[in-house]
């Protein structure tokens, strides 16, 4: 019997919104405060999953400006309808509720429909005599009580108008009493039952999935018996994968059920460098409700594979020597690209970045192009052609969980020498790890990392690396030191420290491969 491995996506790929459309699969999943926002994949199979393209590509559809790494873009869904697909989702600083519709799931898509609706974490659902239906989170109407006293609330929207009508409707609180934070909505229609999904708890460790059910849309909905239907707070914080939550349900052509979700895997203690990634659950039915992971009723790291068609996937190479006209779809910004700071053109066969005045600490657009760590064991390495003109100017490599939480492994000056140097930013506070004087233009950085255990060595002049600082603990990188919603994203930084530079720093090509 053939089997898959979860994650599907690894990485910091949370809040996944799934829908299936004849034979094929998208899946959408959150961004936060890194540009462009909300990567959209494709699949056949539910398994192997391939990036077409990200659905919040232009300035004009995603501002960012000034977010921390953990606002930005919230819980999107994606569903399709009549032609059409919706991802509506939320700009928790900028906005908040709005949806864009598309033709092609690759794009373009439209510009924003802002939504006068309050919360977070929308979601639609089409029901069948074509009306149209906003679901979802917002305070409590008789006040917010205590911290996380939300609803789950319901509207008509108009699609000619984009806008919602009628009277909202609140839904359900959760399965518990006094439950904080019921989020992450979707309601479905099966058996001629309206099935409304939600998270609750919050969504660290007691993150839960649990599930009501009304004969009519506005309700009067019914909680499970058997609520929550999908978490792991009761497996104790040594299991291996937590804070499991976030669902959306898909029945396949062939009439299967399943569940794409949320969770992490921690090492190394409970820290998840990694953060929330997208999992694939099985699911069934059973006296009319749906049974996740039937017989253990966890989210295992293997499963049978769907009955489907194997999807073949155009996965990109592990060295990108950056020899294409545009970026690879794994590439991303912090915040919103307003001006272009980076370059294929500029020299080819290289990703050349200005030596720009911001900083990785600061809430501006750094010059950085990342990409998320997906392994717990990887070695990410580059090689970079860069003369730094003064002790200001910096490039290298960043492993990055948030301006304040961050490594920066740099080439730098210190009067007439050149140096390596790994500075150490913690909680805003940095400290110059581990430096030497080197003599070269042309470096050689790689970033090895066994668990919580990242090496940091170097070349000067050739690929034959020298050890600058082994074993430096990497739990800083985790949203259990440093707070937040996003996992560690690494990458190319140039930086002249708030000084004027025409400098830039080339990068011939970058590497990352899992161990």
């Amino acid at each position: 019997m053939k089997t898959f491995q979860n994650p599907i996506l690894p990485g910091f790929y949370p809040d996944p919104s799934i829908c299936r459309v004849n034979e094929d699969y998208y899946l959408v999943t959150s961004s936060f405060a890194y540009y462009p926002g909300v990567p959209i994949f494709h699949s056949r199979d539910l398994v192997n999953w391939e990036q077409i393209g990200h659905v919040l590509d232009r300035p004009s559809q995603l501002s960012l400006d000034g977010q921390r790494q953990s606002r930005g873009i919230f819980a999107p869904t994606l569903r399709f309808s009549n032609g059409i697909y919706y991802m509506i989702t939320t700009n928790v600083d900028a906005g908040g509720n709005f949806l864009v519709t598309a033709t092609d799931p690759a794009g373009p898509w439209s510009e924003p429909y802002f939504l006068d609706a309050p919360g977070i974490d929308p979601s639609l659902f089409f029901d069948d005599d074509g009306k149209v239906y906003y679901i979802g989170t917002r305070p409590a109407p008789e006040g917010v009580k205590y911290d996380g006293n939300w609803e789950i609330w319901l509207q008509e929207l108009d699609l000619q108008t984009m806008r919602l009508v009628g009277d909202s409707v609140g839904l359900w609180r959760g399965a518990l009493r006094e439950v904080i934070w019921p989020e992450g909505p979707h309601l479905y229609k099966v058996n001629g039952k309206y099935y409304l999904l939600i998270s609750e708890a919050g969504t660290g460790h007691h993150h839960a999935v649990s599930i009501a059910r009304s004969e009519s849309v506005t309700g009067p909905y019914i909680g499970n018996p058997g609520n929550p239907v999908l978490t792991h707070r009761h497996l104790g914080k040594d299991y291996p994968v937590v804070n499991v939550g976030h669902c959306d349900l898909v029945e396949t052509q062939n009439g299967e059920w399943w569940a794409v979700g949320l969770a992490s895997r921690i090492y190394g203690g409970y820290f998840r460098n990694l953060g929330r990634e997208t999992f694939l659950i099985p699911v069934t039915w059973e006296d009319g409700w749906p049974i996740f992971s039937p017989g253990t009723g966890k989210v295992e790291m293997t499963y049978p594979i769907p009955n489907l068609a194997e999807s073949k996937v155009n996965h990109s190479p592990a060295c990108d020597h950056f020899d294409g006209e545009t970026l690879d779809y794994k590439w991303n910004f912090i915040r919103t690209l307003r001006e272009p700071f980076y370059s294929l053109n500029n020299r080819l066969g290289y990703l050349s970045l200005k030596v720009r005045p911001d900083r990785m600490s600061e809430l501006t657009q750094p010059s950085f192009v990342g990409r998320r760590q997906q392994h717990i064991h990887f070695v990410a390495s580059t090689c970079l052609e860069f003369e730094p003109a003064n002790g200001d100017e910096e490039a290298g490599i960043v492993l990055l969980q948030s301006h304040t939480f961050h490594f920066r492994f740099i080439c730098t000056r210190n009067g007439h020498d050149k140096l390596i140097r790994l500075v150490k930013c913690e909680d805003g506070h940095e400290q110059i790890l581990k430096e030497q004087t080197v003599s070269a233009s042309k470096w050689y950085f790689k970033v090895e990392a066994h668990g919580q255990d990242y090496s940091f060595s170097y070349g000067d002049g050739g690929p034959d690396y020298v050890p600058l600082i082994e074993d430096v603990d990497g739990r800083i990188l985790s949203t259990d030191v440093a707070g937040g919603f996003v996992g560690t994203v690494l990458g190319m930084y140039a930086s002249s420290n708030g000084k004027v530079s025409s400098n830039t720093a080339d990068f011939d090509w970058f590497e990352y491969v899992g161990l």
